[in-house]
């Protein structure tokens, strides 16, 4: 006989419902895929979202150049921006080895790529980042490869400065031997880590507003009344004002008594 719980409505009551069979074992795993696929959906609209539409062309017209072999490179985008490599190829060098002035092959690389830059650049900030081997660099011109890198990236900069670019969009950074895509272990790898990385960011630098000061210094001026200049009422002196307020006579001093000599 089974126990009834005090102030409880009796099973056979026909305002109780019953209860079903129990959800099958796989049907728990089911709803997890689709949770997971609603997720990641989610973060592919938040990332076409975050992307400009200016982003998304210039990222198919780098594409179609690497395709029709225009140019010799990769292109990746993520959250952050864009980021467009140029890579050494067997018969392409960007720089001749421990010099950082851009040889023909590679001003003939940024002529086919500043193009799409450019467009670019009017709304996004570009920095162009240097990256070297692993093979040790001193010379009186470069220490060490992070200068050398340095010097490339921003050699890099100012070619595209003379095209026009707008300056307050462009920067230089060098990264040297740090940041290699494949192990130094041969000359085909090292010459996969001497590329040009020109990363275009999603988010520009913010500008300074115009008209602070730092500090909150100088003279401030304030605007006219659109009722015209204010006038201030002058009282016309009295006699009894201006008796009071003259300066009062000063009182000669008496002359000190005369020393008396030897």
């Amino acid at each position: 006989m089974p126990l009834k719980a005090r102030n409880m409505i009796p099973e056979d009551d026909p305002r109780v419902a019953q209860i079903g069979h129990p959800a099958p074992p796989w049907l728990v795993n089911y709803a997890d895929l689709m949770t997971e696929l609603v997720c990641f959906f989610v973060i592919l609209y938040a990332l076409s979202a975050a992307l400009s539409k200016d982003m998304q062309k210039a990222n198919q017209e780098v594409q179609d150049m690497i395709k029709e072999g225009k140019m010799q490179g990769e292109v990746k985008m993520d959250k952050d921006g864009m980021r467009i490599t140029l890579e050494e190829q067997s018969q392409v060098a960007f720089f001749e080895s421990g010099k950082a002035e851009l040889t023909d092959q590679m001003k003939e690389q940024m002529d086919k790529l500043s193009g799409v830059l450019l467009k670019l650049s009017e709304k996004h900030d570009i920095v162009v980042e240097g990256h070297t081997d692993d093979v040790p660099m001193y010379s009186r011109q470069f220490a060490s490869n992070w200068e050398l890198s340095t010097g490339r990236a921003t050699n890099v900069v100012m070619y595209l400065l003379g095209k026009n670019f707008p300056p307050k969009r462009m920067a230089a950074v060098g990264y040297g031997e740090y940041h290699p895509t494949v192990p130094n272990d041969n000359d085909v790898n090292r010459k996969k880590n001497r590329r040009v990385v020109f990363f275009i960011k999603n988010t520009p630098y913010p500008d300074a507003k115009p008209g602070k000061t730092a500090g909150g210094g100088g003279d401030k001026k304030t605007a006219p009344s659109e009722e015209g200049p204010v006038t201030q009422a002058v009282e016309q002196p009295t006699a009894e004002n201006a008796a009071a307020q003259a300066p009062p006579e000063e009182t000669p001093e008496e002359a000190p008594p005369a020393e008396e000599g030897e």
